[in-house]
């Protein structure tokens, strides 16, 4: 077996390189080097999941008095905001091993930030109303046959970290083993992420997957320039839990794309895992699947 794990990239110009100019889906082949034809390196940093600014998320129901199924997260007085903020999210990962297991797994390090942002919100302040932090480690391992029509490119599993990085009464975090499968075919590409939650002697949100869910599917659609994107989560024991994410990117001029983005559901952040909320964005992609 040869592992590979110093092997830098020789310039930040190849940064992104892979990057389709014009919305169009990346293979998952390019995303995740998974075949030897495409250039494999170690600490390259790379796009993971969509990098977006909404500048404008109206939501039918503002969390103003987060709860807990402990008295402790409860908020003691409600707080005001308004039904209108900014939203955006950054997401990278670099491959700081490969040429694991048979000479084909890599070892993978993800980060994503999903910032929510009072921003219009003048007499609080224009304040940071959450912030989610989720570093992640990945193992990734490439497959190649077919299913369902589709052709089957990957699998793994991960650990998975996500608070938001508050004290009581609205600290929120949990940590996930998550495991992954991915296919695409022409234009499409589903992904289907699992996971079991790690329990502690004392957590912020216990019940978590019962509100987000126990398992997550990504369904991706490109068709030219335009892109449509789903993300469904559930937890299997609740019917009427779990969230719905929809999301059409659209080209407005040369490399700008528009993004409009509607949710439904719990948990669009760790701090509303208990709160059911429609919410409705728009705004930039700056970086797609």
């Amino acid at each position: 077996m040869l592992l590979t794990v110093f092997s830098f990239a020789p310039s930040t110009a190849q940064i992104f390189s892979n990057i389709s100019a014009n919305g169009e889906i990346r293979s998952l082949d390019k995303r995740w080097d998974l075949v030897d034809s495409v250039d494999r390196q170690t600490f390259r940093l790379e796009p993971y999941q969509p990098i977006y600014i909404m500048l404008g998320r109206w939501s039918s129901s503002p969390n103003e008095r987060p709860t807990g199924k402990n008295p402790d997260f409860t908020l003691s007085e409600p707080i005001d905001l308004d039904v209108v903020e900014s939203k955006f999210q950054i997401s990278l990962k670099t491959k700081i091993a490969q040429g694991i297991f048979n000479n084909k797994g890599d070892l993978w390090v993800g980060y994503t930030q999903l910032a929510s942002w009072q921003v219009y919100n003048q007499p609080r302040s224009r304040p940071f109303r959450e912030i989610n932090y989720e570093p992640e480690l990945i193992f990734n391992y490439p497959l190649d046959f077919n299913v369902l029509g589709f052709r089957a490119r990957m699998a793994g599993v991960s650990f998975n970290h996500q608070s938001n990085g508050q004290s009581l009464p609205l600290s929120r975090s949990w940590n996930r083993i998550i495991f992954h499968f991915a296919m695409e075919r022409e234009g499409w590409q589903i992904m289907f992420r699992p996971w079991y939650v790690i329990k502690g002697k004392t957590e912020d949100n216990p019940n978590a997957d019962d509100y987000i869910g126990r398992a997550e599917i990504t369904v991706i659609r490109a068709f030219g320039d335009h892109m449509i994107y789903a993300v469904g989560r559930h937890p299997f024991n609740h019917i009427s839990r779990g969230s719905l994410e929809l999301n059409y990117v659209f080209p407005i001029n040369g490399n700008l794309r528009g993004h409009l983005q509607f949710f439904s559901g719990y948990g669009e952040t760790m701090i509303d895992y208990r709160h059911y909320q429609n919410t409705f964005g728009i705004g930039i992609s700056l970086i797609d699947w």
